[in-house]
């Protein structure tokens, strides 16, 4: 181990051989967590090869179970992170509603971003700890399900990832590609689209490091036989209206309803969320074979099938439609005025989204709703956000909003394709 380490240290690329015998070794504890964690040091300074990358894969594949759906197409989904993204609550449900079969399995929150897991528990009686056997029954039932990683599956990724995150070892593009084809795979999905985020609040913050992981997921996916979808989009404001584990289930459900309780709400998420989630659910469809897709969902978010879709999927883990339904943010928000006036230049999503968070896991429909976007026209008093508290304190999120006399530039929500 201690030869890999300077072999990476001084530029030089692992073979195929290494990776295989490095995870082996580290899930058998003969590599110990300061070498691992040095290893990882050296991938994060000198980068790693497209093989490297695949082969690390391999490896994490290997470390565990792999699920297996027999018959029809089943496709995956998986963002990079974001605040407010609820995208994967709203695609999966939407994309079976027009005929795809769904098996998602979802993280949990990571730094300044949500987890899909954390918010779809917020629901009172959901289980997202599905056995394997459910898992697949439900895909198969009903044609979704959104559930965590079992420990049996990529052992040696959720032991490495917890080191990662323990040593700031988290931003390697080969690194981060392992990780998430390896999860995509093991799931046991026939097709993957990867939405990659690029922005303030990003891991991949340039939108050309974005590309670059973009191409490494799908090249890596098709050398496991996978057919694969990546998008580059926009992560420098919150995609949602709403922060907070239990928050974005509202908005997601008042999204996939049409029946927003205000105007705010809807207007603000069917704009970016609207205009993402097309043609995300467009490229799963056409995975699974199914054209005319951004049609489809349309139709299906206006007829409810898309909604009905959601409230199946969440009764079949336990939860209820009373229960969904009954869900609103606390009551009584502290109101973010503008302290001048100009036009709304950046938002620092990073810090609304660890106080989203941080509000969340006091109580699960505590925190934030924005209510302005980039380029806006703000008023001095004009209101920018609520924040929805469980107590008294006063909250000062004026300086999280950066205003300006001069319209900032614009920028694309889907960027080129990588």
């Amino acid at each position: 181990m201690r030869r890999a380490i300077e072999l990476k240290r001084d530029g030089a690329e692992l073979s195929p051989e290494d990776w295989s015998g490095i995870v082996a070794a580290f899930m058998d504890d003969r590599i110990d967590e300061a070498q691992m964690a040095a290893l990882c040091m050296a991938c994060v300074w000198r980068g790693m090869s497209l093989e490297e990358a695949h082969a690390l894969t391999q490896a994490m594949v290997a470390s565990g179970d792999v699920l297996h759906f027999d018959g029809d197409v089943v496709v995956d989904k998986h963002s990079s992170g974001g605040v407010s993204d609820i995208v994967s609550l709203v695609a999966v449900p939407l994309a079976a509603a027009c005929g795809a079969h769904v098996a998602k399995l979802s993280g949990r929150a990571l730094g300044h971003t949500g987890g899909t897991i954390d918010k779809l528990e917020s629901i009172p009686g959901f289980n997202a700890n599905l056995s394997t056997d459910a898992f697949i029954a439900q895909v198969r039932r009903i044609g979704c399900a959104i559930a965590a990683q079992t420990s049996a599956l990529v052992p040696a990724d959720k032991r490495m990832y917890a080191l990662r995150d323990r040593t700031a070892t988290v931003p390697s593009m080969g690194l981060i590609a392992a990780s998430i084809v390896s999860k995509k795979i093991a799931g046991g999905a026939h097709a993957f689209v990867f939405d990659v985020k690029t922005g303030r609040a990003a891991f991949m913050q340039k939108p050309e490091a974005a590309a670059e992981l973009a191409r490494r997921l799908v090249e890596i996916s098709t050398r496991f036989g996978r057919r694969a979808t990546a998008f580059v989009t926009d992560m420098n404001e919150p995609l949602g209206h709403s922060i907070g584990t239990g928050l974005e289930i509202v908005e997601a459900r008042n999204f996939l309803s049409r029946n927003a309780a205000d105007s705010v709400t809807l207007s603000l998420s069917k704009g970016r969320v609207y205009n993402l989630v097309l043609p995300i659910v467009a490229a799963m469809l056409a995975a699974a074979g199914i054209d005319d897709g951004e049609s489809r969902a349309r139709s299906a978010l206006a007829s409810g099938a898309a909604y009905e879709k959601f409230v199946e999927m969440i009764e079949a883990q336990g939860a209820t439609r009373a229960t969904l339904e009954s869900m609103e943010p606390l009551p009584n928000p502290q109101v973010v005025r503008a302290q001048q006036s100009g036009y709304l230049h950046g938002i620092d999503v990073i810090r609304l989204g660890n106080l989203g968070r941080e509000l969340a896991a006091r109580n699960s429909l505590a925190g934030l709703r924005v209510a302005v976007r980039i380029g806006d026209r703000i008023e001095k008093n004009a209101a920018l956000a609520y924040v929805h508290t469980p107590d008294s304190v006063t909250l000062d999120l004026a300086g999280a909003f950066e205003l300006s006399n001069q319209h900032p530039p614009s920028r694309p929500l889907i960027y080129p394709s990588p």
